[in-house]
């Protein structure tokens, strides 16, 4: 496991590769800004009050999850136009998520107090429709398909799962059903990303590490972090043999910690798969 940064986020989360960038882009969310690695130097794009979650688009730009709703971008993320609130309480915010294999962007919302089932999934259209697909969602977290395209894997945290769905583009996610049970106490299930041999990597939230698992739920790899609070994981690089991941700096003790914050990056053996890309810019 190498730091490719310095600690340079609060709370690194969504890590997201697209060949077109300068290189891996991830957010600094409670900072409402977009980070964006090119070559040793990491560049920052501030895009509103949360940034929660990005994408890259099919026509070249750039779709976004705010505070409270989506926004599109260009690619150069220097024009961020807003699409409107999803809901108007300030006490809620979005938090992760992804594109499905035809091209629309979801992600998940939580309470900034943790409210048990205050949060959301929401589908974002390419014609900017917003539907509400999951409810009484606590902690709304990663959400990423299997190579077919046919499983999606979902995670709302406190519940300490991976859950799979059934997914086709008329019927969306159906099926919900538990495929991976963390065993409590060695940390909490956050953002996750699937390879291209079809197992999940998922990052523990408290746990110091990085967990592979197989679609049938058995844990068949490992990468620990010298740093407690891992939020997510995502394939890239030129052949998507690397995986990079974001950690975060909340709940850890000042002084403690050093490397918290930073970006880490890892070859694990097997390649990811691209990025599904929003059809809507």
């Amino acid at each position: 496991m190498d730091q490719v940064t310095e600690p340079v986020a609060a709370h690194g989360e969504g890590p997201v590769w697209a060949p077109e960038w300068p290189g891996v882009r991830w957010v600094d969310m409670l900072a409402g800004d977009v980070l964006e690695l090119d070559g040793g130097e990491v560049r920052r794009h501030h895009v509103g009050a949360v940034a929660a979650a990005l994408r890259p688009g099919a026509a070249g730009g750039v779709v976004l999850a705010l505070e409270r709703g989506f926004a599109l971008a260009d690619a150069a993320l220097t024009e961020v136009r807003p699409l409107g609130e999803v809901w108007t309480g300030a006490g809620v915010r979005m938090n992760d998520g992804g594109c499905d294999p035809d091209g629309r962007f979801y992600c998940g919302s939580m309470a900034y107090d943790e409210t048990p089932g205050g949060g959301a999934l929401y589908r974002l259209d390419p014609d900017g429709a917003v539907t509400t697909v999951l409810t009484a969602v606590t902690i709304s977290n990663g959400l990423a398909w299997s190579p077919d395209g046919g499983t999606a894997y979902y995670v709302d945290t406190p519940t300490g799962r991976i859950d799979a769905f059934d997914y086709t583009a008329a019927a969306g996610l159906t099926r919900r059903r538990p495929v991976v049970t963390i065993p409590a106490g060695i940390g909490s299930p956050d953002g996750l990303t699937v390879d291209a041999e079809g197992n999940i990597w998922v990052a523990l939230w408290g746990g110091g590490a990085v967990h592979c698992y197989t679609p049938a739920g058995e844990q068949v790899a490992r990468a620990e972090l010298p740093v407690t609070q891992v939020t997510a994981c995502a394939f890239g690089g030129p052949d998507l043999a690397e995986l990079y991941v974001t950690t975060s700096r909340q709940g850890v003790e000042e002084g403690t910690q050093p490397e918290a914050g930073a970006l880490f990056r890892l070859r694990p053996g097997v390649r990811g798969l691209p990025a599904h890309r929003y059809s809507g810019c």
